[in-house]
């Protein structure tokens, strides 16, 4: 089973419009009100691959209520703890002439401490079961900024590796306890190494605690860095569509790759070839199952050659 953590559990909501018309009227040809947050979109593409996973994290009110209800009724396995305070909404508008999205965000509820203390318990329970667990989003007001980090120091009692997909302080803060896999877009390694060189920067987070890192440049593939070297996955082209959710289902691919212990090429396709789907699917979580397969076969990988050690003149 991987078990999947989505702290700041969202209901996301999905406008699909002709053309997006900035300061005009718009009418939305369909909606899509769907749970989500990063960790539920990867036990999504899980569960549609066939896995066993279990989502567990936070959610409260009547959204939070909206939120069990869709993950019931999708046949997630859903250990979501209930707290007082609302759970936000996320809205991705979709411009289908141009192809592109656009997404708002709700900061999302307050959690109290005994809140918090009360998923520490319920956690404990479902990781000792896991064959891996995946950390991923933001974090509400009043979980502690080291929340990653405990809960990776907590998966490894029960030697489960622990994926994590963050950004800011939460993940330079979970890179202390050394996390089997982290995997930042292009801005938040620039943001978490100072590097804006993907393979530089990836090297920097490897050196400050990360087992591997993989990177995303978006539609221009992504890079690995890891113990066994260095590697950059691009697809045959670029995909229009929703890219909401599609950094979920590369991790999704990367967390399955670790626990069968695949090479990182075969690792690094299958995280491109999944990313890719997801864009060309309308909703997050969702992936296109023909377009994914067409992609295993013509994704590129090569190795990079090893950086050169800096030296103090």
């Amino acid at each position: 089973m991987i078990l999947t953590v989505t702290l700041n559990a969202a209901l996301d909501l999905t406008y699909h419009l002709d053309r997006l018309r900035p300061h005009a009227s718009n009418r939305v040809g369909a909606v899509a009100a769907r749970a989500g947050g990063k960790g539920i979109n990867v036990s999504r593409v899980l569960h549609a691959l066939g896995h066993e996973t279990v989502v567990t994290g936070l959610a409260g009110g009547l959204t939070g209520t909206a939120v069990h209800r869709e993950l019931t009724a999708a046949g997630l396995t859903n250990n979501l703890v209930s707290i007082g305070g609302e759970t936000r909404r996320t809205v991705a508008v979709v411009d289908e002439q141009l192809g592109d999205t656009t997404i708002l965000l709700e900061p999302g509820p307050v959690v109290t401490a005994d809140e918090w203390m009360q998923f520490l318990y319920r956690y404990d329970k479902l990781v000792a079961q896991a064959a891996a667990v995946v950390l991923a989003g933001s974090l509400p007001v009043g979980v502690p900024a080291n929340a990653y980090a405990e809960l990776i120091r907590r998966a490894r009692v029960h030697h489960v590796p622990a994926v994590l997909d963050a950004d800011g302080q939460a993940l330079r803060a979970g890179l202390s306890e050394a996390p089997a896999l982290i995997k930042p877009n292009a801005s938040e390694l620039a943001a978490a190494s100072g590097s804006s060189d993907l393979h530089a920067g990836a090297a920097a987070l490897r050196a400050a605690g990360a087992q591997a890192v993989v990177a995303s440049a978006g539609p221009d593939g992504m890079i690995a860095c890891a113990l066994q070297g260095s590697w950059r996955a691009r697809p045959p082209q670029h995909l229009a569509g929703n890219p909401t959710g599609a950094g979920d289902a590369a991790v999704a691919a990367l967390t399955l790759g670790l626990i069968q212990g695949a090479p990182w090429p075969v690792r690094l396709t299958e995280a491109v070839a999944l990313s890719a789907a997801a864009v060309a699917a309308p909703l997050a979580g969702d992936f296109d199952v023909t377009i994914h397969r067409r992609l295993l076969e013509a994704i590129t990988v090569e190795p990079l050659p090893a950086l050169k050690r800096q030296t103090a003149s």
